[in-house]
């Protein structure tokens, strides 16, 4: 995998969490894409910290391939065959928007995950100056 790929996927998921950056950990696996010295470099830029899941870890691991049998189940297999790399790139952002904004998910009182999120903020007090209160993760 390139870096630029790793890059394109922070700056898609910069534009979508607003202005909620501060305090950020970006969570990745030990990949030389996700140690690369732009890739640091750009989350030094937006105030987050990287958190490299150890190598091998099994956790990380069965993480990981959950969602990629979930891409592969859900989206590439049902519509074979693809075109372009542009089809697939074009249907994982069309899928990804999708999981996050309006699939309902039981765990979380049948709410999109991104909603559930929103509520979790409207709920915490409001930060100090100079002190985050929450420390926010993306994945």
């Amino acid at each position: 995998m390139r870096t630029e790929l790793v890059l394109d996927a922070l700056e898609h998921a910069i534009c979508s969490r607003d202005e909620r950056l501060d305090g950020l950990i970006c969570h990745s696996d030990a990949g030389s894409q996700c140690v690369a010295i732009r890739y640091t470099e750009r989350l030094a830029e937006i105030g987050a910290a990287p958190s490299i899941g150890s190598v091998g870890d099994p956790i990380d691991h069965a993480v990981a391939e959950s969602t990629i049998g979930h891409y592969k189940t859900e989206l590439i297999n049902p519509q074979r065959p693809w075109h372009t790399p542009y089809d697939v790139e074009f249907a994982m952002f069309e899928n990804v928007d999708w999981f996050n904004n309006r699939r309902l998910h039981g765990e979380i009182s049948h709410r999109p995950p991104a909603e559930h999120e929103a509520l979790f903020y409207t709920q915490q007090p409001a930060p100090t100056p100079g002190h985050n209160s929450a420390i926010r993760t993306l994945h």
